[in-house]
């Protein structure tokens, strides 16, 4: 087992009246992607900001990297990066300028600023705009220089709030692609993401939050097994056999100019196993084979609450 790069126990902060956690407790493993999933209002952002040290809970704790992060802040901040929602670059200044700025509040020393600089710009593909004005930046370049700003000091756990928000898809898969290598080089990455594709393709664990609680982890083939509307679709050579394993799995629904027979199945390998036994114990052949299970669309719907508080604090 990897040590866990992030523990949160008992966590709760409430704004007046306004529970935003309660009782939320999670593990994020080293070197790994965990998202966090809910509607607005679930608790997000603000386990995000209690655990980059920017707002204290009001019970329970929490720390990163083995850092408190109420009794050793400092230690804290030394060991993240943090990208949150809306771009913190400075309008004012070029890319390159951008990145210099932070490796002196990084206090990383001139030589090894300019070294670092430099290899983020080329790392993020920003060398040919490294020094023109970001008002020539699409949001896709402005959002990997926000990224490449969080990375200066080389982080060992990043929050990422909401990454690709606005980004086109193509640059939305660029920031995947980023995600990705900086796991694969041992980075510990926490994500609050609205687009569910997001979660499913980059990660590894995901945390559904309603009402400030957890109401399901797993992973991503975990949680869509949870909820109702998986089914395997088999297909037949001929009506006959169509016919006869309709009438031996009940529950199925058949369709017989398609020859396809569709089971009700969490698709798990288990239920899978089953299923084919009984039909090879039948000697009923199967042409085809294909298993459908529940987006995270439906786990969202089946696990949050459709009504979102507006103007509440995520």
């Amino acid at each position: 087992m990897k040590t866990p790069a992030i523990s949160i126990d008992s966590l709760r902060k409430s704004y007046g009246d306004k529970v935003v956690l309660d009782d939320f407790t999670l593990r994020v493993t080293e070197g790994t992607v965990t998202a966090l999933l809910g509607p607005n209002g679930a608790g997000k952002t603000t386990t995000i900001h209690i655990l980059s040290t920017l707002i204290r809970p009001d019970a329970g704790t929490a720390s990163v990297a083995g850092c408190d992060v109420v009794g050793d802040p400092d230690g804290v901040r030394a060991a993240i990066g943090l990208t949150g929602q809306f771009s913190a670059v400075d309008s004012l200044l070029t890319g390159e300028e951008n990145l210099h700025l932070m490796a002196r509040l990084r206090h990383l020393g001139a030589k090894r600023a300019r070294a670092r600089v430099a290899e983020l710009l080329e790392q993020f593909d920003l060398v040919e705009s490294a020094r023109k004005p970001l008002a020539t930046y699409s949001g896709g370049m402005r959002r990997r220089l926000d990224l490449a700003m969080t990375l200066v000091a080389t982080p060992r756990v990043i929050f990422l709030d909401e990454p690709t928000t606005g980004l086109d898809p193509r640059s939305r898969h660029t920031m995947w692609d980023i995600v990705r290598t900086l796991v694969a080089e041992g980075t510990t990455v926490l994500l609050t993401t609205q687009h569910l594709e997001e979660a499913d393709r980059l990660a590894h664990r995901i945390a559904v939050l309603d009402g400030g609680r957890a109401v399901a982890e797993g992973t991503p083939d975990e949680l869509k097994r949870l909820v109702p509307g998986g089914h395997v679709r088999l297909r037949f050579a001929d009506s006959t056999t169509l016919h006869s394993a309709a009438l031996m799995l009940n529950g199925s629904l058949s369709d017989e100019p398609g020859l396809t027979l569709t089971v009700p199945s969490d698709g798990g390998p288990g239920a899978l196993r089953v299923l084919l036994n009984r039909l090879a114990e039948a000697n009923f052949e199967v042409d085809d084979l294909t298993i459908h299970t529940p987006d995270l669309d439906d786990v969202f719907f089946a696990l949050t609450s459709r009504v979102e508080t507006k103007g509440s604090t995520p």
